[in-house]
């Protein structure tokens, strides 16, 4: 039973983080499902892993500093810690429980199709053969073992890695015993290592860890031990940094000190082989200082699954069609993406169309003559950017380029650290941001001076300027010159690159809608215009896709919009914390969530407007953080034919009847199923769009 809470204004909520855990479900849901082809289905056990770990990481860790700390921050509503971690632990054993039954129906799936897992019992005398002449040639050097009884201080555990707990003992006494760990090298090598099979229609897979299991004799042949117990087990820490302002150093200095105070972060989460050695499982609970009221779930023997997400593809190929990213036809065999863009908007849906053009665009202005600077947000980059590359070289070529970058993307800190140096070493101006606010704005403005007048043009997107994971995130990105547009994106890195001078440069923004200055109050005023014209009996409707939907004083407006006969229609991929009204005076908002082969990350805003659709799209969701705490940007559509596009887009994910699942109350995550056509939203769109493009290009 999901225990319900009241905002502000007297509305039923569902607790944000048992809301997420809902959504985690519907991620398993995705492994679950038989239709979905086995390599997937093996990902989405991976993508769900990966989610639960940075969950503890991030939410469980806030809420075990509620507790600690007795204090409620504003921008959560929780009102219990303590009773919505007593739900978490609840919901995680049981998806834990569900997870693995999947992962027991994949292995059956997989024997059928001639794969086979093997441990280190099971291996014929050519695999054994083969695994001792691999570790000695592939992993030996990366196995430190630690020999946790002789060390004062318990050693520091890795955030992301997994260990093997050994009792090494001698059959003849149960009292010798020694306790060791040994850290998995994932990072170094493979987690999945092929055997030599006997024909060609097997194919045989050991983890890393058997690996190193099968040869512990080897490893530890020097104490003359002849039976070894290993199991996996495995820590997530808190992951949160506080930053001092008041301590001497510049910015990047302190978010430095802040990644290595996370690596010192306390356990929030121990998961171990549930056949593991009790009382060596007792000595690391109580040598890490782990307690009751911690998080200690016992799990099967496999643990970190996130490395499944890139389990060997010539092992299990997928078998679905592949559809391919396609350039958008009005920029097809041109010989210029800036001269198109500059005589009309172009909007881009990723990763139906290739994101090829936003950096062609870059590399355009980075070696135009008449161009005089660029300006870009960064938030989280590629490994390998192209987009870097583009802005070195427009420096190369004596071009002014201010970078905006965020340092406090959540986990990717380091990185973009290195980021800096290195654009920095080049010549690029780097922006930092403010310490109270994250910017999370995705935007660019290119000023040229052509025919002796200024024009400026760049764009503004819902995801990040990352061209890798742009082929598998759904994201919007609008290709414009518009000169009011580009003038609100002018003020915004006035802001940003005097942010002492206050906010009076976000504040004069007139077309462009802006957080933390004024995102709310226009997405109020919007909301309370369809309430006015439903009340006087005229069409009326509100249409939001968004990744998460939490902020209690909206989620009442949009109460009060569905009371007063406006049609609510939401697609909510994560978060959604509306506890949705069952009777006549209050009809039920119209909720689904998406889950499918591409990450649903786009925001879209549909405002009737009396007939005049008010179409914007943005990079913030309808939280508290992002509308009151972070520098975001709402972008309307100013084209007609652009906003039909949209529109078409959103209806076609509203009437998804093989992915969509109905959000409600319960949590229930039933399928939405209507009767006729079945209809897959991410496919039917790519037709939508493909087709689109022929009818354009004619």
């Amino acid at each position: 039973m999901v225990r319900q809470q009241k905002n502000k204004v007297g509305y039923q909520l569902i607790p944000r983080d048992i809301s997420w855990l809902s959504f985690n479900a519907r991620v398993l849901q995705e492994a679950a499902d038989q239709s979905v082809p086995l390599r997937e289905r093996i990902k989405f056990l991976g993508i769900f892993s990966n989610n639960l770990d940075e969950f503890f990481r991030v939410r469980v860790a806030a809420l075990k500093r509620m507790m600690k700390y007795g204090a409620k921050k504003v921008m959560h509503i929780e009102d219990s810690p303590q009773t919505i971690l007593d739900q978490i632990q609840r919901i995680v054993l049981q998806q834990q429980n569900e997870f693995n039954r999947i992962w027991d129906e994949i292995l059956q799936a997989l024997n059928k199709r001639h794969i086979f897992l093997l441990n280190e019992k099971e291996l014929n005398k050519q695999q054994q053969a083969f695994v001792i002449d691999f570790f000695e040639k592939e992993i030996r050097s990366s196995v430190i073992p630690l020999m946790i009884e002789s060390i004062p201080s318990f050693p520091y555990l890795r955030e992301k890695s997994i260990y093997l707990a050994i009792v090494m003992s001698r059959k003849k006494s149960a009292y010798d015993r020694k306790y060791a760990l040994i850290e998995v090298p994932t990072r170094s090598v493979s987690r999945f290592v092929e055997l030599p099979s006997p024909t060609r229609k097997e194919k045989y897979i050991i983890l890393l860890e058997d690996v190193i299991r099968f040869c512990l004799p080897t490893i530890f042949s020097y104490f003359g031990f002849d039976h070894y117990q290993a199991n996996v087990v495995k820590v997530t820490k808190d992951a949160e940094f506080d930053l001092d302002y008041e301590d001497a150093g510049s910015y990047s200095e302190k978010i430095l000190k802040g990644i290595r105070d996370r690596r010192k972060g306390k356990p929030v989460r121990f998961i171990y082989d549930k056949e593991i050695d009790p009382a060596l499982l007792d000595y690391l609970t109580r040598r890490m200082g782990l307690s009751k009221k911690d998080l200690i779930i016992p799990g099967g023997r496999i643990h970190n699954f996130k490395h499944f997400m890139d389990f060997p593809s010539h092992v299990v190929p997928t078998n679905e069609e592949h559809r391919s990213a396609f350039i958008h036809p009005q920029l097809r065999d041109v010989k210029r993406v800036t001269d198109v863009v500059l005589k009309k908007d172009i909007l881009l849906h990723f990763p139906y169309h290739s994101f090829d053009p936003v950096i062609d665009l870059l590399r355009e202005a980075a070696i135009d003559p008449e161009v005089s600077s660029i300006k870009i947000t960064a938030y989280r980059l590629a490994e390998q950017s192209k987009v870097i590359n583009t802005l070195i070289n427009a420096v190369r070529n004596g071009k002014d380029v201010t970078v905006m970058l965020e340092l406090r993307a959540r986990f990717d800190e380091e990185r973009n650290l290195e980021w800096k140096q290195i654009l920095e070493e080049e010549g690029v101006k780097v922006v930092l941001g403010m310490p109270n606010e994250k910017v999370h704005a995705k935007i660019c403005v290119v000023r040229k001076r052509t025919n002796n007048r200024i024009v400026h043009y760049g764009f503004v997107s819902t995801g990040n300027l990352n061209e890798k994971t742009a082929r598998f995130y759904g994201d919007t990105c609008l290709l414009t010159a518009n000169k009011q547009l580009m003038a609100d994106i002018n003020r915004v890195f006035m802001y940003l690159e005097k942010p002492k001078s206050g906010q009076k440069y976000l504040k004069l923004c007139k077309t462009l809608v802006i957080a933390p200055t004024g995102m709310r109050e226009c997405l109020s005023e919007m909301i309370h215009s369809e309430i006015k014209n439903a009340r006087n009996g005229l069409p009326a409707s509100i249409g939001l896709k968004l990744n998460s939907l939490s902020d209690p004083l909206l989620i009442g407006l949009l109460y009060d919009a569905a009371e007063a006969g406006v049609t609510v229609q939401l697609v909510i991929r994560g978060i959604f914390c509306c506890m949705q009204q069952n009777n006549q005076k209050s009809p039920a908002l119209s909720a689904v969530s998406i889950i499918d082969e591409y990450l649903e990350h786009a925001r879209w805003m549909i405002f009737h407007n009396n007939g005049d659709p008010a179409v914007l799209l943005s990079s913030a969701d309808w939280m508290v953080r992002n509308l009151d705490h972070r520098v975001e940007v709402a972008c309307p559509i100013l084209s007609s034919s652009l906003k039909q596009e949209i529109i078409d887009l959103f209806n076609i994910q509203l009437k998804d009847n093989i992915k969509a699942r109905k959000l409600n109350a319960r949590l229930e995550n039933e399928y939405v199923r209507m009767p006729g056509k079945k209809l897959r939203s991410q496919i039917e769109m790519y037709h939508y769009l493909y087709n689109r493009s022929l009818k354009l290009k004619d």
